[in-house]
């Protein structure tokens, strides 16, 4: 996003800024287009590059404003609307991501990451053929970016997590019996919103319900209720790049959840190499 008529300076700390961030180095790039913009309020590019930065930070409530405001600063800049759109999705607000991807679209019909949100959109509301033409149009702008995803069938997935819980000991598997372990396409939103801040839809691929093994009983009925393991089938595939990739996502996915049902934290399964 340049604008001709600016100073070379602002050009230059600009490229600064796209540089550091290309080198994974978000708070330099938002540091840089901070510099720039207490010079240049509306200086879209920095907008723009700045809501990238506090995405790479996963700091999206600041990126969705970072990317409106470089929106309304050049209207027709159609990636700041789609960059815009996909982070609204993840923060649930579907509405506004249905019409900042259409903005996005009008600005510029070719946008492939529009398309994909708009495919991400059809998906949540259930609709796979809308999903799949928006998908189409996503792979045949930009096929590098949105590939088509490794997938397996709800036998396979079956099997994998069969055998992952016959590698597990007998006394955990035999906790295990009245777990139900259940597929999914996507968590639901009240499961997203279980946690504090909600879960990105992208990003969770398995989820623990109910009460740890050393929490239940008492006079809580609730904790008499069956634990449920939910893996998340087009979670899954986006994140997998083969499909021994997939396997193993889903493998490790499984024993996750399964640490959470015995107890363990975040912290635990990280130090063993779960998280």
């Amino acid at each position: 996003m340049r604008h001709g008529s600016l100073p070379d300076a602002e050009d230059l700390l600009l490229d600064e800024a796209e540089t550091a961030l290309d080198q994974g180095d978000p708070q330099r790039a938002l540091t840089l287009c901070d510099g720039l913009l207490r010079s240049a309020p509306q200086h879209a590019g920095a907008l723009f590059v700045r809501g990238d930065a506090l995405r790479a930070m996963a700091r999206l409530e600041e990126a969705a404003v970072a990317y409106r405001a470089a929106a309304v600063a050049e209207p027709e800049h159609a990636s700041s609307w789609a960059s815009l759109a996909l982070t609204v999705f993840e923060l649930l607000r579907f509405d506004e991501a249905q019409r900042a991807s259409a903005r996005a679209l009008r600005a510029d019909p070719a946008s492939a990451e529009a398309w994909w949100v708009r495919a991400l959109l059809a998906e949540w509301r259930g609709d796979m053929r809308a999903r799949e033409r928006a998908l189409a149009h996503a792979r045949w702008l930009d096929p590098g970016q949105y590939p088509i995803p490794v997938e397996l069938s709800a036998e396979e997935i079956e099997d994998v997590v069969s055998t992952a819980v016959e590698e597990l000991h007998p006394d955990i598997q035999e906790y295990l019996a009245n777990v139900a372990i259940l597929l999914e396409d996507m968590p639901s939103e009240s499961i997203l919103r279980s946690f504090d801040p909600p879960a990105s839809p992208l990003e969770l691929l398995g989820f623990f319900g109910g009460h740890p093994v050393g929490e239940r009983g008492g006079d809580d009925p609730w904790s008499q209720l069956p634990p449920t393991i939910y893996l998340f089938r087009r979670n899954l595939e986006r994140h997998a790049v083969d499909r021994d990739n997939l396997i193993e996502e889903l493998r490790i996915t499984v024993f996750h959840e399964v640490g959470h049902f015995l107890g363990l934290d975040e912290d635990d399964l990280g130090a063993r190499g779960l998280d």
